[in-house]
């Protein structure tokens, strides 16, 4: 049964099941609670686990203002909390990844698994910068008096061909989100990481590429990173046999 918890004015809608060890699952960007459901079966016989939709997501209530990594940080904090959860397992795909390292480098974590995590400043190509100013471009010519009255439809059209598909299935409140987090590079936290740390990568990943489960491996100190073959940015969901063979293995002494 789903349940709903309130932090700074926003509703979480979160569930808990089983008893032991604290685990919490943290979400991918578009996803929600659903996307852990077979995880959460299978670590429930032996722990207590808890997954949420992160705000923005999910049955869970939209910010007033654009956040970043350290508002999605202080969120979780205060959410685990209220929720009393202590000392846990944080396991966290893709955006979930990116708060989790934010998280785990100023508070106490058992151990963090990683997988597809987000945190590394992707190296930007010239052809991005000609489509986000060219899109910039657009937007200031259309707030001209002239052309205010088409602004709307003609920007829904251009961010259909320029954009990527997070940015376009995303409310005007998340595409600003998203362009604020996927701009914070995490690398300086990374260092800071004192749990045992397990980095789960697909190997064909494109949106958060193996190079950057690389570059975390190297710089978390505890750290290990396992590949998974012929999988992209939704390893888990695509082999997940063998991610829960990995994820059970690791939590084996716990």
């Amino acid at each position: 049964m789903d349940l709903k918890i309130m932090i700074d004015g926003i509703g979480v809608n979160y569930t808990v099941a089983g008893s032991g060890r604290d685990v919490l699952l943290l979400h991918g960007w578009g996803a929600s609670l659903q996307s852990y459901t077979f995880i959460l079966e299978s670590l429930v016989p032996k722990f207590r686990v808890f997954a949420l939709d992160l705000p923005g997501f999910g049955a869970s209530g939209e910010p007033s203002v654009p956040w970043g990594v350290d508002e999605y940080y202080r969120c979780i904090a205060r959410f685990i909390e209220l929720a009393g959860i202590n000392n846990p397992v944080i396991i966290g795909h893709s955006h979930g990844g990116r708060i989790a390292i934010r998280y785990a480098a100023d508070n106490p974590v058992h151990k963090l698994v990683l997988v597809d995590a987000a945190g590394i400043k992707p190296k930007r190509s010239f052809k991005y910068y000609l489509r986000v100013y060219s899109y910039k471009s657009v937007k200031h010519l259309l707030s001209l008096p002239v052309l205010r009255r088409y602004k709307e439809g003609i920007l829904a059209k251009y961010r259909g061909k320029v954009g990527s598909t997070d940015y376009k299935n995303a409310s005007d409140m998340m595409r600003r989100t998203l362009v604020r987090l996927v701009n914070e590079d995490l690398k300086v936290y990374m260092p800071r990481l004192k749990a045992p740390t397990l980095l789960i990568w697909g190997e064909n990943d494109t949106a958060t590429p193996l190079s950057h489960g690389r570059i975390m491996e190297k710089l978390i100190p505890n750290a290990g990173l396992v590949v998974l073959k012929n999988a992209g940015h939704w390893s888990f969901v695509e082999k997940p046999r063998e991610f829960l063979i990995i994820l059970h293995n690791f939590l084996a002494n716990d």
